[in-house]
């Protein structure tokens, strides 16, 4: 009697470490990254928050990328994070402009003597249409050299929440696996 309730046990077990790893691998299939190598960023480094290129129909989701990516790049331990100035950016509610402001924000880092700048660009930003309406994002970045201006780390993915899920809550979950080996900490 006793193999029995063991077996039934193993079994129950199984099946339950079967389930919540198929249900793991569903859930992963919601999101896709690839993440390259980051340089080792020393305690007290600068990076630049250059225009994130907004590529879709929403206006200002470069914009709200890029407040999202500070924020995160500063709780997670780089202290010294600063934004271009707002009069680099082209791009309004009404009237969006493509972002060719890139070139002038990062001349804009290096009177600043930043390191680094992180740039990137916004390719899916929106909630998909149908019934459950779930928010899907699709964002690229890059790491610049300042000096350079050469690309020294880069990262894209793309994410879907559920449907009672924000945009932005979808947006943060992603840049923040994006941005993971950046921070510090």
């Amino acid at each position: 009697m006793k193999t029995t309730s063991t077996k039934q046990n193993r079994a129950a077990r199984l099946l339950g470490w079967c389930g919540a790893l198929g249900a793991a691998l569903w859930l992963a299939g919601c999101a896709v990254t690839d993440i390259g190598r980051a340089p080792a960023l020393p305690a007290g480094e600068s990076v630049a928050i250059l225009p994130i290129v907004n590529y879709t129909e929403t206006p200002q989701a470069g914009l709200r990328a890029e407040a999202i990516a500070e924020s995160l790049l500063k709780t997670g331990g780089i202290a010294n994070v600063k934004r271009y100035p707002a009069n680099l950016n082209p791009e309004t509610l009404f009237e969006p402009a493509e972002r060719e402001s890139v070139g002038k924000a990062l001349e804009w880092a290096r009177t600043q003597k930043m390191r680094y700048a992180l740039t990137g660009a916004v390719q899916e930003w929106r909630y998909k249409v149908g019934v459950d309406g779930e928010p899907a994002v699709g964002i690229s970045l890059k790491l610049l050299d300042v000096s350079t201006g050469e690309a020294v780390w880069s990262a894209t993915g793309s994410d879907s929440g559920w449907s009672r899920e924000s945009l932005s809550g979808t947006a943060q979950k992603l840049l923040r696996r994006l941005l993971a080996p950046l921070r510090q900490g």
